[in-house]
């Protein structure tokens, strides 16, 4: 009994010394010494003590909340934390926390810090997840509040001034938590493979924390491709890039609704420097996918990844075309008008006055793509995703690649090749 009235506080006042939690195989106390090993900022647990200590801290916590044990609030925090250590699943010592926290007893900073730990142990524990974006909301919630400063300022040049760091410590604070998720997730999603919640957790942030932030999406994108190519069976890391090409691509295309899983949903402009800018994100996506096929033969996730981007790129270029053909009508019907506008002004005498700027829009669109750059058409298209499928079949000696390529090529056909 005493060692469990001692663990709780042993373990709260090392935890936020280390950086890694995990349990030391010992079936039963051979040695009259501290359960609790702290060593290179790793914390260690005796699982002989685990037996005592769980079920001691699980029932103190049952009477807290059938209000037959009372316990002050440090109390409350040193018992939470130690059972969410061993068993971060236990719904009602998370809500415990919540409720610390909305009374000012508990910072969500420590209760992220907690989170982290326990996902060294326990990576996909889904009630730890929940409650960091419930957290991560709670700090959310504070940034609207930035302008309600101007009321203790009276000069207008100081409320501006005042105003601007405020804002820019509210970015660089909210910069760092991003920072610190990403590497949180990444931990997590090393640890477990294929884990599900911590990509999901991943997409979240990016969500609610850096909509509208192209550079976070992009720099995500860059770095992302050394961890897939570390893992390139993991489904979810690839399905979290296919996340990212698509808020991206919705960015550049100016609409926020553009991508569902049906195709496009909403009609967006795109200028020639935002065709470009995608043109140029789908053939460096098909082109790293390429180079980790022929590294890394025999990996249906690779193949998934490459379908699902290939199809992704069809679909914008479908939507772009009825994009294209939309403005060209609309040309057509300027034209039209300017053709009116030329007779009637021959009819009155005026027929050489035509102001220079009415010659802007009779510039040839494929003169200015060729000014601008734009990828050659033809770089990404069906007949080169089937050269490159036939070319590697030829030195394919893998018989799960030569499967995969088959069953790619099969999928070009029936779906691909029925929609061009």
């Amino acid at each position: 009994m005493m060692i469990s009235m001692l663990c709780p506080a042993l373990i709260v006042l090392i935890c936020f010394l280390s950086d890694e939690i995990g349990f030391i195989q010992c079936p039963e106390a051979r040695y009259n010494r501290s359960p609790i090993v702290l060593l290179e900022n790793k914390l260690g647990v005796e699982s002989w003590c685990v037996k005592f200590l769980l079920p001691y801290v699980h029932n103190k916590l049952l009477l807290y909340r059938q209000r037959k044990h009372w316990l002050d609030r440090e109390a409350l925090v040193d018992i939470t934390c130690t059972l969410l250590l061993l068993n971060p699943d236990f719904t009602t010592a998370w809500n415990v926390r919540k409720e610390l926290l909305q009374c000012g007893a508990l910072s969500p900073e420590r209760d992220l810090y907690l989170g982290k730990l326990t996902l060294t142990k326990f990576p996909k524990s889904p009630e730890t997840w929940i409650h960091r974006r419930w957290v991560l909301q709670q700090i959310l919630n504070r940034f609207p509040a930035v302008g309600h400063h101007k009321i203790l300022l009276r000069r207008e040049a100081e409320v501006e001034v005042a105003d601007a760091e405020i804002t820019q410590h509210a970015n660089d604070h909210l910069a760092q938590i991003i920072l610190q998720e990403m590497m949180v997730c990444a931990d997590a999603a090393s640890r477990y493979p294929s884990n599900y919640n911590a990509w999901s957790h991943r997409i979240w942030v990016l969500r609610h924390m850096a909509q509208g932030n192209s550079k976070v999406f992009h720099d995500e994108l860059s770095s992302l491709r050394l961890w897939v190519s570390m893992h390139v069976s993991d489904h979810s890391g690839f399905h979290y890039r296919q996340f990212l090409l698509k808020e991206l691509i919705t960015d550049l295309n100016l609409g926020p609704e553009l991508w569902s899983n049906s195709g496009p949903q909403k009609q967006a402009s795109s200028s020639p420097d935002s065709s470009y800018l995608v043109d140029q994100l789908f053939y460096q996506e098909m082109e790293f996918c390429s180079d980790l096929i022929l590294s890394f033969p025999g990996h249906e996730a690779l193949w998934s990844h490459r379908r699902h981007v290939f199809y992704l790129w069809h679909q914008w270029k479908e939507h772009h075309r009825d994009c294209s053909s939309s403005r060209d009508s609309q040309l057509k019907h300027l034209s039209e008008l300017e053709d009116q506008g030329r007779s009637c002004l021959s009819r009155h005498g005026h027929g050489s006055v035509l102001m220079e700027v009415d010659l802007v829009s009779l510039e040839d669109p494929e003169e200015e793509k060729k000014l601008r750059g734009v990828l050659p058409p033809g770089v990404l298209n069906l007949p080169a995703e089937h050269l490159f499928v036939s070319s590697l079949l030829d030195s394919c000696c893998s018989h799960e690649q030569r499967s995969l390529a088959l069953a790619y090529r099969k999928w070009l056909d029936m779906v691909i090749g029925v929609q061009s």
